[in-house]
């Protein structure tokens, strides 16, 4: 099985080493927990998960839940973990140049500069902060596209947060000249700027990052894990029982399969 389905979203059963071997072009996202109850009410979000080449499971608290719906993936392939294997593997081929795009003002200027002494060249070629709300500012948005393509950036990290920087992707990917890959990766540019600690290896693989996370940040991750994380379960329990539906279906096109993605179903079929 090249894909498991949970709830409404389709997640790539692959591993990490087939992802990097196969990701030549297309946009990525990391589903977890958070990102698929969003997806039960934000149609636009939906739309932009639908219209995505490749969805890895980024929770270990997900990668237990395809297992308890019978459709296990190969193993979690967080965001986190992904970029870092993603430029180490690329650390000498030249077509890969990153732009970082998000986070606070100095930080994604940080990340650069310890990836690039991290691979001992200058693989991340730009980075920009966007104010807040950026996404709803047609010019600030148009400015971004302009920064990048004058980078010659092929790989764009957008690390805004879910689900703006999903929807950023999707409605403006079109207009980036240069760009072959695009990844939606969250709280990642904090973690290579070592602005956010991450938790230990051990807690990750029981599946209590989420735990750590919380007591780090409880202001601001309170509602994702205390209100937003009991309400997968019950969705989840529901596709257990062949009860959940799709509150979008119907209405959003079936996925079709970009030549990247097809290319990586091919590999992984061998």
């Amino acid at each position: 099985m090249n894909r498991v389905k949970v709830l409404n979203t389709l997640i790539d059963n692959v591993s990490m080493s087939e992802l990097l071997e196969s990701l030549q072009r297309g946009v990525v996202f990391t589903p977890n927990v958070d990102h698929l109850v969003k997806l039960q009410r934000d149609r636009e979000f939906a739309e932009a998960y639908h219209a995505a080449d490749f969805k890895t499971c980024d929770s270990k608290i997900l990668f237990y839940a395809t297992q308890f719906l019978g459709v296990p993936v190969k193993e979690k392939i967080s965001g986190s973990d992904l970029f870092p294997a993603f430029y180490w593997h690329h650390r000498r081929n030249p077509d890969i140049k990153v732009f970082l795009l998000g986070a606070r003002e100095g930080v994604a200027a940080e990340a650069q500069r310890q990836i690039n002494a991290k691979v001992g060249r200058e693989i991340v070629i730009g980075v920009h902060s966007p104010s807040f709300g950026f996404e709803q500012n047609e010019a600030e948005c148009q400015d971004i596209i302009d920064l990048v393509n004058q980078s010659k950036a092929t790989v764009l990290v957008v690390g805004a947060g879910a689900p703006k920087q999903e929807k950023f992707i999707h409605k403006y990917k079109h207009k980036f000249k240069h760009v072959q890959i695009f990844m939606a990766l969250g709280a990642t540019l904090d973690f290579e700027a070592g602005n956010v600690k991450r938790a230990p290896k051990w807690i990750s693989e029981l599946g209590l990052e989420w735990l750590y996370r919380l007591l780090s940040e409880p202001r601001r991750l309170w509602k994702r894990y205390l209100v937003e994380g009991p309400s997968f379960f019950w969705l989840a329990l529901l596709q257990k029982f062949n009860l959940y539906t799709d509150p979008f279906e119907g209405e959003i096109e079936t996925e079709v399969r970009s030549e990247s993605e097809s290319q990586y179903q091919q590999m992984v079929l061998k």
